[in-house]
């Protein structure tokens, strides 16, 4: 996943525009597809975007079937740009739409679409450069995170297990938005299990009963109902420490009182 930064950035780059150029058209480009393609192709195309991007995917009306010089002719209406930017952005757009989902999603997408729409899309991808993207800076390393579980009674060997079946748990608890805001700021080393939580919810709350999650923990650290709970505890305030209290408060308004209740004391 491409924080949203990251794909106005490459679109920027990519589509030779100013950024306000490129965040215009970028979601123009998204909310003109999500109508040429099925409604349950654009969700897993959202489910794999920064959060300010999934509503641009979000269409109720029917499948409409239009080629790809209409295609370009409504980005260029909606965005208020003439019809070759239009065409120059919604190609970087592409571009960075098949770095943020992937190859495998993206050609599920293409694969709902007619052979120009095919042939463009191609061309867009094949002409864009590789991009690195750079990983964002860490607000607190994975050791100083471990020795905050240790302070709480979490054995140094058992830590990094502990650490990542927590955060793998609670990202499938919250919004897939919230899990992107937490990312940036947890340590490297738990970027992954976030994100892995996510993508058990392809972007929403996975519904899951306090005691189901305990039981999640003990059978991911070979421990009992108890001792989850106290490793549940233990990571969750070393998060409160990682994030800050607006992204912490933000992340415990998403659970339900039975969490706040058993993992936050302050909060009961």
């Amino acid at each position: 996943m491409l924080y949203y930064p990251d794909f106005v950035t490459s679109v920027q780059q990519l589509g030779d525009v100013p950024a306000e150029d490129a965040e215009r058209v970028a979601c123009a480009t998204l909310q003109v597809l999500a109508r040429r393609i099925s409604r349950g192709e654009a969700d897993d195309l959202a489910a794999r975007l920064p959060g300010r991007l999934r509503a641009c995917l979000e269409y109720e009306g029917p499948l409409e079937k239009f080629g790809l010089e209409e295609f370009l002719r409504r980005i260029a209406r909606q965005a208020d740009v003439d019809r070759p930017t239009a065409e120059q952005v919604a190609r970087a757009v592409v571009a960075t739409l098949w770095r943020a989902v992937g190859g495998e999603e993206f050609h599920d997408m293409r694969s709902q679409l007619p052979k120009e729409f095919r042939r463009w899309l191609d061309e867009a991808v094949a002409a864009a450069p590789p991009v690195q993207e750079e990983d964002p800076p860490e607000r607190l390393s994975l050791e100083e995170f471990l020795d905050r579980l240790g302070e709480r009674g979490v054995e140094r060997e058992q830590a990094p297990a502990v650490a990542e079946a927590v955060t793998e748990a609670l990202a499938a608890r919250i919004t897939g938005a919230q899990a992107e805001d937490l990312t940036p700021l947890v340590p490297r080393e738990l970027r992954h299990p976030l994100r892995r939580g996510v993508d058990r919810g392809r972007g929403a709350r996975v519904p899951m009963a306090l005691m189901d999650f305990l039981a999640e923990i003990a059978e991911r650290t070979d421990a009992d109902i108890g001792a989850a709970h106290r490793y549940a505890q233990a990571v969750v305030a070393a998060l409160h420490g990682a994030v800050g209290d607006k992204e912490f408060s933000d992340t415990v308004a998403q659970l339900p009182a039975e969490y706040r209740d058993a993992l936050i004391p302050e909060y009961a």
